[in-house]
């Protein structure tokens, strides 16, 4: 790129910057470039076929307005992807996101983060794409980009999916890397049990010598002094030292209260992206990807028939595995008009909540044994099982967190959920003792206590 194209081009960015969004200029405009403007062509290099996309499909007009005040002519404005090889810029017109799948052995995985939660396995359409591309910025570079990164938005729209996305890509990258993910309540309790104990330097150590700190739910922080002292100087330390801070709400910074201003103004200091509630094409693409997941080819007309149904990420994954439960239990095929049976008989359902005790006891029913037993401390196969059905039907059909669950189950410690939860996924994944799990969520479905 010569010199003449590069101050044409920050002059044209610098007008642009006045007609958009700080987060949409950060993200989208701020590293384009101009590579060349011949033959009434002028030629911008953008870092990913994504980015190329949003520019095209809501600023084409914007940049070209732009462009044809700052040159005189009337232009027409191209784009070509950019990467960065050797330090010098090349060009490219192939896709730089490419659907790789790779196996991630036992050994090779972050704690707390699910190998499954990746950018190419992650639905994305207008609701999301902003967020998507300033994730898949933030983890290609660091601490170098916008930090710390803040992802606001209603529950069930994908939050931790992405952060957890980009845990995954960076330690696929760089495995030596220190990352920790962790909920708000997590780090709260760590924060709790180190005052306990005396023993704040060892937490701090942990915290302040990372390279990726990603916190979950933020919102949870509010009216929590200790924590969020605690929280304002491990984030100094971090940003000053070049690591990367990633954190999720389901509201903005500014509107947590009793969020102290010091610390709300560090959360905002960065980039702050909103994911909205996935949109129609959206959540059918979702129904396709997690149906895929569970080895089912689920025709387009079923997924969009689910669609309608809920504006819920998460709730979508309830309601396509009670329409995969009753189909395996009727050995049938999921046809449009089994979708419509179990989807209105799970609404009227939904009118009246499950308490988490009644769940455990609705378990506990199926494989005739006692409450206490499954809350014990007893080990015995059969419990063991039943205890981990328990915990993964709490945490996907409740959305409880690890935490909460383990104090339903008497005072277990989250990474024994997460491994419970865990170990069922991987059943059904695998197709090992599926049959089982599906024979139980359409035991609970008929013989649902009266609450």
């Amino acid at each position: 790129m010569n010199v003449e194209n590069n101050m044409l081009w920050k002059k044209i960015l610098g007008e642009i910057e006045t007609e958009v969004s700080q987060a949409n200029f950060l993200t989208l405009f701020k590293t384009t470039s101009l590579i060349s403007l011949t033959d009434e062509t002028a030629t911008v290099a953008a870092p990913s076929t994504m980015i190329i996309d949003l520019l095209q499909k809501r600023f084409y007009q914007i940049i070209k307005k732009t462009v044809d005040k700052h040159t005189g002519i009337d232009t027409r404005v191209i784009f070509i992807p950019k990467v960065v090889s050797n330090k010098k810029e090349q060009y490219s017109t192939s896709p730089l996101f490419e659907l790789v799948e790779k196996e991630v052995s036992a050994t090779n995985r972050l704690p707390r983060v699910n190998p499954d939660y990746t950018f190419q396995t992650l639905a994305v359409s207008s609701s999301n794409q902003l967020a998507f591309v300033s994730a898949t910025t933030v983890a290609q570079k660091i601490g170098r980009s916008y930090n710390p990164l803040f992802i606001y938005g209603p529950v069930g729209v994908g939050k931790t999916h992405l952060m957890q996305a980009i845990a995954n890509d960076v330690h696929q990258k760089n495995s030596n890397l220190k990352i920790i993910y962790i909920t708000s309540e997590e780090f709260t309790n760590e924060v709790v049990e180190a005052i306990r104990e005396n023993d704040t330097a060892r937490m701090k150590k942990k915290f302040r010598s990372i390279n990726l700190l990603i916190i979950d739910d933020v919102q949870f922080f509010a009216g929590k002094e200790k924590v969020q002292e605690e929280l304002f100087h491990t984030f100094n330390i971090l940003v000053d030292k070049g690591a990367q801070i990633v954190l999720s709400s389901d509201r903005p910074a500014s509107e947590i209260k009793k969020l102290e201003k010091r610390l709300s103004s560090r959360f905002a200091g960065g980039l702050t992206v909103d994911i909205a509630p996935p949109d129609f094409e959206l959540r059918a693409a979702i129904l396709l990807i997690k149906a895929k997941k569970y080895g089912i080819d689920l025709p387009i007309d079923i997924a969009k028939k689910i669609a309608e149904k809920t504006q819920d990420a998460r709730a979508l994954e309830g309601y396509l595995l009670r329409v995969i439960t009753e189909a395996k239990t009727k050995r049938t095929e999921i046809t449009p008009e089994l979708a419509e049976i179990v989807l209105n008989n799970n609404q009227q359902e939904q009118k009246r909540p499950r308490h988490p005790d009644d769940l455990i006891k609705e378990v506990c029913a199926f494989y005739d044994i006692k409450p206490l037993q499954i809350k014990s401390a007893k080990r015995s196969a059969y419990l063991v099982k039943a205890r981990q059905i328990c915990m993964y039907l709490l945490k996907n059909d409740l959305r409880l967190t690890f935490t909460e669950i383990g104090n339903l189950l008497g005072g277990r410690d989250h990474t024994t959920i997460m491994h419970g939860v865990e170990k069922i996924e991987k059943k059904l994944l695998k197709k090992e003792g599926s049959e089982e799990i599906v024979g139980i969520i359409s035991y609970l479905n008929e013989h649902a206590l009266d609450y």
